[in-house]
């Protein structure tokens, strides 16, 4: 009879620990999703910084590469001139 009651306390406390090792691993997985969840909104939000940052940037190089910016350019950093019409030769393929 002692037998089995040692035996039956044993299995309780086993089960004990179990249950309790179960609810600390429920607490940490969920712990450690939230954690994670954060961690990707901070990246989406870093994403969409470096999105708008992206277009941007490619408006700056559409603006900078207009002819009549690089003309402006040519003219007044380089002075540079259009060649009069006479000068001017079309090349064909």
């Amino acid at each position: 009879m002692k037998a089995k009651r040692a035996t039956f306390a044993l299995l309780v406390s086993a089960l004990w620990v179990s249950v309790l090792a179960s609810g600390v691993g429920a607490v940490y997985c969920r712990y450690r999703a939230r954690e994670l969840f954060i961690h990707l909104e901070q990246l989406s939000r870093q994403r969409d910084n470096l999105d708008i940052q992206w277009g941007q940037l490619q408006l700056e190089q559409s603006a900078w590469s207009t002819h009549a910016l690089v003309e402006s350019v040519a003219q007044s950093k380089l002075h540079m001139k259009m060649p009069p019409p006479q000068d001017i030769v079309v090349v064909h393929p």
